[in-house]
């Protein structure tokens, strides 16, 4: 059984213990101060392989220390705005730590309840600029060699700071996959969330999973942001067939263009997916003037394009009038000469 660490604990005679954050199957997460750098706040992850859990040996034991060892090196080398930094890892009693930024703020599922609570419903505009943000870390986390890969994408797992930032978050233990002569590194958080989970990635650490599978998780936690319920899982969608609600059914708001881009997202073979998060936001934005930032955290306004006086344009554009003037000149006075 899992015990919960003590307030006021000290691991590794530098990370005091301040209160338990959350809780789940593979482990738990905790606040902490750092006492090497006096007002630092951080989080300490501590996970719990499967097999610490059952009757393994010595040796799987130590391979399991020695995996995390190595995949959580590759944690460490991680550097994006959009991601919580990881300083620091190793193990104790056979369990697993990770510390890493603590992240200020709400995420997305309290910010979704909060919503609901007053009557209303997020903005396609306040979810496109979240979307921008996540698949900025998505197409950073995805283009490392080799990829990574978090597999438990979900508005609980999506923090807002107050400076309007998203932070993809709980990160967990690593696993290298190697399929043919590509490898992928993916974060195993269990076998992820129902209603966000690809049906491939049912398949356990023996199933295959890739970029992708993070798509199609990305994807059901913007429809839940869209919608304000969840998607019909995949394993159901596999069974019965036309059961995922459209989303302008659920929020007439919506565009069509959003729509379609999001069920693409959610279709339940990876070949049918986006390939990339770069080609998922190609289809999310469109063709779309408007500027979805990534970084906080008000949405910017779309460019002016109502007709503009000539005076006007002379101003904006006067010194290079004048040195187009000043060269046709020239041009005439070598001409008659």
């Amino acid at each position: 059984m899992h015990y919960i660490l003590e307030t006021g604990k000290v691991l590794r005679g530098r990370y005091e213990i301040q209160e338990l954050v959350g809780q789940g199957g593979m482990g738990a997460v905790y606040r902490a101060a750092d006492l090497r750098l006096s007002g630092r706040v951080c989080a300490v992850k501590e996970v719990l392989p499967a097999l610490t859990e059952s009757s393994a040996t010595k040796e799987e034991l130590e391979q399991i220390a020695e995996q995390f060892r190595t995949e959580a090196s590759i944690l460490a080398r991680l550097d994006h705005p959009n991601l919580p930094k990881v300083s620091d890892y190793f193990s104790i009693g056979g369990r697993e730590y990770l510390v890493m930024d603590f992240v200020e703020g709400k995420d997305l599922q309290e910010i979704l309840q909060e919503a609901q609570r007053r009557g209303e419903r997020l903005s396609e505009a306040q979810v496109l600029t979240y979307a921008s943000q996540l698949l900025d870390a998505l197409e950073y986390m995805h283009s490392q060699n080799p990829p990574v890969v978090h597999r438990d994408i979900k508005p609980s797992n999506i923090k807002v700071t107050p400076r309007g930032t998203i932070k993809l978050v709980d990160f967990g233990l690593v696993k290298i996959l190697r399929t043919d002569d590509s490898r992928t590194v993916t974060i195993v958080q269990g076998r992820g969330t129902v209603a966000y989970t690809p049906l491939e990635q049912y398949g356990g650490d023996a199933g295959f999973t890739d970029c992708r599978s993070d798509i199609y998780s990305l994807a059901a936690t913007l429809y839940h942001l869209l919608c304000g319920q969840p998607p019909a899982d995949a394993k159901e969608r596999f069974l019965r067939p036309g059961l995922l609600t459209p989303i302008r059914q659920l929020n007439p708001d919506v565009s069509p263009r959003v729509e379609r881009a999001i069920f693409r997202a959610l279709s339940m073979h990876p070949s049918e997916r986006p390939g990339s998060a770069r080609e998922f936001r190609e289809l999310l934005f469109g063709s779309d003037l408007r500027v979805y930032p990534s970084t906080p955290s008000t949405l910017l306004t779309p460019p002016d394009t109502s007709p503009r006086s000539w005076g006007a344009v002379f101003k904006e554009n006067g010194p290079l009038i004048v040195a187009a003037a000043v060269l046709l000149l020239i041009a005439l006075a070598i001409s008659v000469i």
